[in-house]
C-alpha cells in the first residue's frame, strides 16, 4: 500500500501551474492528494485528470483575514485527521502557514515546507514584523524546511527565521523546467509571426502586473528608450492586480496610450510571446526562484534581471543576461539601451548560451528525481 502525501498551495493556480507534471510523477510512488482554494471550481478538476491524483477544494485567502484563516485552518485539520498522511508538503506563504499548523496539530510524521518568495523582504514596520513572525511559525511547525534557492536560504539564516538544517534541492527551483515544451519548435515559431512586427527589437515582461515586479520602473525606462529608438517594442504578458500592490496610475495611463506597449493579459501558453521577443526584462523587487526566467532561457532569450534571490542564481552577468540593482529606473534604462545597441553581437552570443545553461541545471525530471530522493529519505 502506497504512503499518502498531501500537497498544499494557497490557490489552485499554483497547484496547476507551479507543480505541473510533478504530482503525476509522484503518484507513481505515493498516493497524492492536492489541496488548494479553487474559486473557479474547475481548475482542481483539471488537475485531478491531468495529474492522476485526488484534489480537495479548501478556501484560503492570500491576504491576512483572521476569521477566514481560522475557518481554513479548521478544515485543514479535519482533512488531515481523516486522511492520516505520512507527509504534508506545502508551498506559497498562506497555504504553508495553515498547512504546517494543521499538520502539527495532527502530529503528521513529516511536515515539509518549501520556502519560495519571502514577502517580508519588501515590507516595513509592523507588517514586516508580522510577516517574519508568520515565517517563523511556519518553519517551527515543519519538520523539514527546503529553501527554493541559495538566496532564500541565506535570507532565512540572516533573519534568524529557523535553526533547522536547510538544504536546497539540486540547483534550486520547485519544479524545474520542461525543456522539451519550452523550446523554439516550428509550431511555436509560426505563431511568432502573428505577434512580432517587422524590423523591431522586442522586450518582454511576463508575470503579475504589480509594483513589486518592477513594472513602474520598467514602463518609465521603456518610455525613455522609445523616445530615442522608435523601433523598440514592449510586450506585457500577465494580469493586472487591482487590489494587491497595483502599479501607479500614471503607469497604467502610459500603457493605455503608448502603441509600442502591447498588453496581452494572462496567457496559458507563453511560448509564442517568448519566441516573438529578443530580451526578457524582469525587474522584480523580490523572488524565490522565478520560473519565467527559466522559461525564457529555455526559449533562448537572454534576460535583464535584478540582483535578488533566484534571479542572480539563474543569470550570470554578461553570460546569459545582465543583472542590475532592484528599484533602479536609470540602471534599467541603461541596460535596456545596451541590449538594443549590442543586438547584433554580444546579445546574440548571450542568446546562444541561454538554453544550454538552463537544460544543464534545471531540467525538470532531474528536479523531480531529487525531490523523490528526499521523500524516500523521510520514509526510512
Amino acid at each position: 500500500m502506497k504512503q499518502k502525501i498531501i500537497r498544499i498551495t494557497t490557490v489552485s493556480d499554483s497547484l496547476a501551474i507551479l507543480l505541473k507534471g510533478q504530482l503525476k510523477f509522484l503518484s507513481h510512488y505515493y498516493e497524492v492528494i492536492g489541496v488548494a482554494s479553487d474559486s473557479s471550481g474547475n481548475l482542481l478538476a483539471d488537475v485531478e485528470r491531468r495529474e492522476n491524483i485526488r484534489c480537495v477544494n479548501i478556501q484560503m485567502r492570500r491576504e491576512i483575514s483572521i476569521w477566514n484563516d481560522v475557518i481554513s485552518l479548521c478544515k485543514l485539520i479535519k482533512l488531515i485527521r481523516k486522511e492520516k498522511p505520512y507527509i504534508v508538503h506545502a508551498n506559497t506563504p498562506k497555504g504553508s502557514l495553515l498547512a504546517m499548523l494543521a499538520a502539527w496539530c495532527n502530529q503528521v510524521p513529516c511536515r515539509v515546507y518549501t520556502v519560495t518568495g519571502l514577502r517580508f523582504e519588501t515590507a516595513t514596520g509592523l507588517f514586516r514584523w508580522l510577516l517574519i513572525t508568520m515565517e517563523k511559525v511556519t518553519c517551527a511547525c515543519a519538520t523539514k524546511v527546503i529553501p527554493e534557492g541559495e538566496g532564500v536560504k541565506k535570507t532565512l539564516i540572516a533573519n534568524a527565521i529557523t535553526s533547522k538544517p536547510l538544504k536546497v534541492i539540486l540547483n534550486g527551483n520547485i519544479n524545474g523546467i520542461d525543456v522539451e515544451y519550452f523550446n523554439c519548435s516550428r509550431e511555436v515559431m509560426n505563431y511568432r509571426k502573428l505577434i512580432k512586427e517587422e524590423n523591431t527589437f522586442d522586450y518582454i515582461f511576463v508575470g503579475r502586473m504589480v509594483k513589486d515586479k518592477g513594472v513602474n520602473e520598467l514602463i518609465h525606462a521603456f518610455l525613455k528608450l522609445y523616445t530615442f529608438y522608435p523601433s523598440v517594442r514592449l510586450h506585457l504578458v500577465g494580469d493586472f492586480e487591482r487590489n494587491l500592490d497595483p502599479v501607479a496610475d500614471d503607469v497604467q495611463q502610459i500603457i493605455k496610450e503608448n502603441s509600442a506597449i502591447r498588453v496581452w493579459g494572462f496567457q496559458n501558453d507563453v511560448r509564442p510571446f517568448f519566441a516573438a521577443a529578443d530580451i526578457l526584462v524582469f525587474p522584480s523587487y523580490r523572488e524565490g526562484f522565478p520560473n519565467v526566467v527559466l522559461q525564457a532561457g529555455a526559449m533562448r532569450l537572454p534576460a535583464i534581471v535584478t540582483d535578488i534571490n533566484g534571479c542572480n542564481e539563474i543569470i550570470q552577468d554578461g553570460v546569459n543576461g545582465r543583472i542590475i540593482p532592484p528599484r533602479d529606473e536609470n540602471a534599467l534604462y541603461d541596460v535596456m539601451k545596451w541590449f538594443y545597441e549590442h543586438r547584433n553581437d554580444e546579445v546574440k552570443k548571450m542568446a546562444e548560451r541561454a538554453r544550454p545553461m538552463i537544460v544543464e541545471r534545471y531540467e525538470q525530471h532531474k528536479v523531480w528525481e531529487a525531490l523523490l530522493a528526499e521523500y524516500q529519505l523521510l520514509s526510512k
